[in-house]
């Protein structure tokens, strides 16, 4: 049977604020979320089995769960009985690392539904579609549209045609960041900074603002903090700013260029850590 070849593009957290705590120790966010041109490589074929077969490999596929966002899908799926007994054959190439603030495996379950729906695999109201994505993970409804997008705390969820066109330097060490245990130990929490949404993605509104998590995240990786402190001062830089819970540190450029010149510099600082260039999308 024919595979199919989509990509799963990573997120990034332009800025995140913690406005409080709602139910089930849920926190409330506000966020803004833009895309780059990293991505997964996935691969969907039909396959005439009892059972879907899910298959990860690449760089970045060790210690992969049995039990993930992909298979977590498929699973309400079956369960809610929405692709016939049919089952699939899915295979993930990682490019996008885990605990790294990127949406990586988040933004696979996202593809994958998108997949379905449009190949109307699965026919669903957009409540459905909102219900089922949040089972699997708060980020996933983020990922069913590549575009800028406004996360208020109220959960609400507004799309932005407007396109950055920021050029992008990663850097994520040797380790990764639990986004479950670094929520754990949010104490304090901001007032909502988003309020002229029409502003928001200008280049002088993202400087100003922040990210609620670093200070945790910092506390207990130090070395991310002097990451920062090193992005920070390179040419031509216009913000840096760990994305989600880390442990990436995104610097922001106007130019290609800029970018090119400032990861020369970091690889030589950083030579054992994973050090990436990439764009919005």
């Amino acid at each position: 049977m024919k595979e199919d070849k989509i990509r799963s593009y990573a997120k990034l957290n332009l800025s995140l604020a913690v406005l409080g705590k709602q139910k089930k120790n849920l926190h409330r966010i506000e966020s803004l979320v833009s895309f780059i041109d990293l991505h997964d490589h996935i691969k969907v074929k039909k396959i005439k089995n009892d059972s879907h077969k899910v298959i990860f490999y690449g760089e970045f596929s060790k210690n992969i769960k049995k039990k993930n966002t992909v298979t977590n899908l498929l699973n309400i799926l079956d369960r809610k009985k929405l692709i016939n007994n049919n089952k699939y054959l899915i295979k993930i190439k990682k490019n996008i690392p885990q605990e790294a603030g990127l949406g990586g495996g988040s933004m696979n379950a996202s593809t994958l539904l998108n997949y379905f729906l449009k190949k109307k695999n699965i026919k669903l109201s957009p409540k459905e579609i909102s219900k089922i994505s949040n089972e699997i993970g708060s980020d996933v409804i983020l990922g069913l549209k590549k575009k800028n997008s406004i996360l208020l705390g109220n959960g609400r969820l507004i799309r932005s045609n407007i396109n950055i066109k920021l050029h992008t330097l990663i850097v994520k060490p040797h380790f990764g960041s639990s986004t479950k245990l670094i929520y754990k130990k949010i104490k304090d929490y901001s007032k909502s900074a988003l309020r002229n949404q029409s502003k928001v993605f200008s280049i002088k509104s993202l400087i100003s603002l922040n990210n609620d998590l670093e200070i945790i995240v910092f506390e207990k990786y130090p070395i991310l903090k002097k990451i920062k402190k090193t992005m920070q001062a390179l040419s031509n830089v216009r913000f840096v700013r760990m994305s989600g819970s880390g442990s990436s540190i995104v610097a922001y450029f106007n130019s290609k260029k800029a970018s090119l010149n400032g990861a020369k510099i970091l690889k030589k600082k950083y030579k054992n850590y994973w050090c990436i260039l990439s764009k919005t999308i």
